[in-house]
């Protein structure tokens, strides 16, 4: 492998590992894991005015969606969530279970019914050390998740963003056996570039459009690429700069000429996510591609956001999202006005990279355009 294959695949598989975090809050994969959280606030989350008293889990509840209807700041429900360290994973919940939303020492509290109500929830509470700084939550297949992974799926485990200058001396699809266009699974097919060894399993990639920013002076540059995963498959012969390989798996469609090559990149799904307000990022950032669609973003739809980790952003944060106010006509004066921002929902933070980061959107009460403003702290709203 060539010396800049070898420092891509070293550079890739630690972003992977940075980037696929497991912070706490459950995905629902059937895997187990566990995150200690402090509140940072010192006054309880807001109610909504209108939260249920009693709420019955349906199946497709989401936490996110479940919190929602207690907080105006869903972000914030460990802290009123009913702790119980006698009780083995006591934060399970399946479709069916009724949530009461409860009052302990003048605080919302909510827990899950076992039959006593309140004061059955208030008195398991009460066992613990205290509510919110020991959050454990454990997933099973059919436990509530925070966000339906199959909807991020493919960003997470098939979508990278590198620099434009990482891709230049990348081996590429040459050719396909019996002169076909396309190429399926169990297809052989020829690669063009130094570095590969026989034997070896690699993916191959697409290119996107790339990302194109503004510099300084107002002139535009490629400033990231995105691939996203169509192939794997393994080396079998190697005759010059020439590799015939053949493919095990293809996603979405036909491996075609002018694919790349990249090693295997250590992607495993994160099993937990964790929302957390976003701070102390540089002010600014906005949507800059709805993923899979060339309109709007919606509720469960990906955004690509131009914010990234040397920006300050971090995995399981949530940005809202206001959308430009309509420019109108004062009707007195003639004057064109433009009318202030308005929320249209809230985004979560799943996949970093150095200047850009997938994005989850977890609600939506306008369509969410291109230049979407992040506004961040996410303040009580």
């Amino acid at each position: 492998m060539t010396n800049a294959l070898q420092h891509q695949a070293i550079r890739n598989k630690q972003t992977f590992k940075q980037h696929l975090l497991a912070l706490a809050m459950c995905v629902g994969l059937g895997l187990v894991g566990a995150q200690s959280v402090s509140a940072k606030n010192i006054n309880p989350p807001s109610l909504r005015a209108d939260a249920p008293h009693v709420y019955v889990v349906k199946k497709g509840d989401t936490l996110w969606d479940i919190s929602g209807r207690f907080l105006k700041t869903p972000w914030r429900w460990p802290e009123i969530w009913a702790s119980n360290k006698h009780v083995k994973n006591p934060h399970w919940i399946y479709p069916g279970d009724r949530l009461l939303l409860c009052s302990l020492a003048g605080q919302p509290l909510i827990g899950k019914d076992e039959g006593d109500g309140c004061e059955g929830i208030i008195r398991r509470a009460g066992k613990s050390s205290n509510l919110s700084p020991q959050v454990r939550i454990e997933s099973l297949n059919n436990m509530i998740p925070v966000i339906a992974l199959e909807d991020i799926r493919v960003w997470l485990e098939r979508s990278i963003v590198i620099s434009p200058d990482s891709i230049q001396n990348l081996p590429y699809v040459l050719g396909m056996s019996s002169n076909h266009v396309l190429a399926a699974e169990s297809d052989r097919i020829y690669i063009r570039g130094n570095g590969l060894q026989t034997g070896q399993r690699y993916d191959i990639y697409r290119q996107a459009e790339p990302y194109t920013f503004n510099d300084a002076n107002g002139k535009k540059y490629v400033a990231a690429i995105e691939l996203t995963q169509v192939g794997s498959g393994f080396a079998t012969q190697q005759q010059g700069d020439i590799t015939t390989f053949e493919l095990s798996k293809v996603f979405n469609g036909e491996v075609r000429k002018g694919d790349l090559v990249l090693p295997v990149y250590e992607s495993n799904l994160p099993t937990l996510f964790y929302p957390a307000p976003a701070e102390n990022i540089r002010t600014g950032g906005t949507v800059i591609r709805v993923m899979g669609s060339i309109g709007t973003a919606a509720k469960r739809s990906t955004v690509t956001v131009d914010r990234g980790t040397l920006d300050g952003v971090q995995v399981g944060q949530v940005f809202a999202l206001d959308v430009k106010g309509e420019l109108t006509t004062d009707p007195k004066t003639g004057e064109k006005i433009q009318l202030p921002n308005q929320r249209a929902g809230h985004a979560l933070i799943f996949k970093t990279f150095d200047h850009i980061s997938y994005a989850y959107i977890l609600d939506s009460s306008l369509p969410i355009k291109l230049g979407a403003q992040l506004t961040t702290p996410l303040s009580e709203e």
